[in-house]
């Protein structure tokens, strides 16, 4: 039985590489599912059980920008400074054409 679209989106988020982020749609797009589920990604995150080992801060929005909350803003940045992710004054990621990752 294939696995459910909530653990394909888990495994392919996990794939990933450090110092590369892919889109919301882009993932929902390798998982083979409609453009318009991009706004789930996170509710489908949320119920991997594995979910601890998850990059979020990989994940951004088509335009390159990055969500930041404020209970997660000091630790995402710190995580995108260690991977050589650099952000401008808006929260957007330089060079993201060049560090989107797309999946095979």
């Amino acid at each position: 039985m294939p696995p459910s679209f909530s653990c394909r989106i888990c495994q392919l988020a996990k794939q990933i590489p450090s110092g590369r982020v892919t889109t919301y749609a882009l993932l929902v797009q390798a998982a083979g599912g409609h453009p318009l589920m991009a706004r789930m990604v996170t509710h489908f995150l949320s119920k991997c059980p594995d979910s601890g080992d998850i990059p979020y801060h990989r994940i951004v929005y088509s335009n390159g920008r990055v969500w930041l909350h404020p209970k997660f803003k000091a630790t995402r940045l710190k995580l995108y400074r260690q991977e050589g992710i650099r952000l401008d004054k808006h929260y957007k990621i330089i060079d993201f054409d060049r560090l989107i990752y797309l999946f095979k």
